[in-house]
């Protein structure tokens, strides 16, 4: 029986295969060990996975943000060792899980837009490159975020339409101040930014929200699909959130780039188990 994670900012889903089956999910929080010690992770896998201590598993591949270097890697490793102490642990970046989601053990151009964005090229067993994501302040176009980020902006220099700023403050209920505390002074800015993605999927009939997404998109496609020379040749793949949403406007993009749309799915999990049975 194997235990397979795909963690993101915002959430992570558990999958148990038992058999090659694939069982019952569960859904916790976002681990990102940039953000988080391991203490912090250990408590908190306690906390939300008290219905896993019944299994006994060979093996958990666990893919999650943050986990692009060593010292990461094994912060994540230290915390699943002391809930899991005797399963052996494969870890690797959510950028790894969505490639082998996508691609499967073909080529490909390998996207996530969800809170946060990246990309790479697989080759069909490995990321051979990958244009560093640099997070929702230097990088991150496409992502929840910053998305988010530009609503936001949008709303409080009174950038769109006065019906969409008011509809905006009786959505969230939240003053000025309130958001800009939210964004400078709590934990996890980025998931506070990335909600407001949904009030545009809301309201995306409004010109001004389109330009948004648009832009954010063209970001994305000019300052990261367009750096790997595969890209002309390959299927641009996607999963995400934003990307599975706001799927009209990104397929428009890549047509006009003259690139070639793969597959876009809401979640990596799914196509991620598939890749695992085929192993088992």
């Amino acid at each position: 029986m194997i235990l397979v994670a795909d963690s993101g900012s915002t959430k992570t889903e558990w999958k148990i295969i038992k058999d090659g089956i694939p069982q019952k999910s569960f859904f916790a929080s976002g681990i990102n060990p940039y953000f988080l010690s391991v203490e912090e992770i250990y408590t908190l896998l306690k906390k939300e996975l008290n219905e896993l201590s019944g299994y006994t598993f060979n093996k958990i591949y666990y893919y999650g943000t943050g986990c692009n270097s060593d010292a990461r890697i094994n912060t994540v490793r230290e915390a699943l060792n002391q809930v899991f102490p005797t399963v052996e642990l494969f870890i690797g970046s959510d950028l790894l899980g969505a490639a082998r989601s996508l691609c499967q053990n073909d080529s490909g151009i390998a996207c996530i837009m969800g809170t946060g964005s990246n990309s790479c090229f697989f080759n069909g067993s490995a990321i051979v490159s990958n244009v560093a994501p640099l997070g929702y302040i230097l990088g991150d176009e496409g992502g929840g975020a910053v998305i988010g980020r530009k609503l936001v902006s949008g709303v409080l220099k009174k950038q769109v339409p006065k019906e969409i700023i008011d509809r905006f403050f009786r959505t969230y209920k939240l003053t000025p101040a309130e958001i800009l505390e939210n964004v400078y002074m709590e934990p996890f800015p980025n998931r506070f930014l990335g909600q407001f993605a949904k009030f545009i999927s809301s309201n995306i009939d409004i010109p001004e929200l389109q330009d948004i997404i648009t832009s954010s998109f063209d970001d994305f496609i000019r300052r990261n699909v367009l750096q790997y020379p595969e890209a002309k040749v390959l299927p641009i793949h996607f999963t995400g959130s934003i990307a599975f949403y706001f799927r009209p406007f990104l397929e428009n993009l890549l047509i006009r780039n003259n690139l070639k749309t793969g597959i876009i799915t809401l979640s990596p999990m799914e196509n991620l188990i598939k890749y695992h049975i085929t192993k088992i």
